[in-house]
């Protein structure tokens, strides 16, 4: 048997790599609904927490939808 180390390394990279975005993206994400509430206790409200809440999250979204098609073979 032989294996291809190469490659196993560029998934491994590959995934970290992806992992550790989607995770910031997630964190900004939140950092923007903290944002929002914040400023909506103190000086009313703030469209642009919620913005950048909404398109981080929906950002985080569609990197699992892309993983879900690539792993389930009814979608290919």
């Amino acid at each position: 048997m032989h294996l291809d180390w190469t490659a196993l390394g560029e998934v491994t990279a590959v995934s970290i790599g992806v992992t550790i975005a989607v995770v910031v993206v997630f964190a900004v994400g939140v950092l923007g609904v903290a944002r929002h509430e914040d400023t909506r206790e103190h000086s009313g409200t703030s469209v642009l927490g919620m913005a950048q809440a909404g398109l981080c999250f929906l950002a985080c979204a569609a990197v699992v939808a892309y993983g879900i098609c690539l792993i389930v073979p009814q979608f290919h």
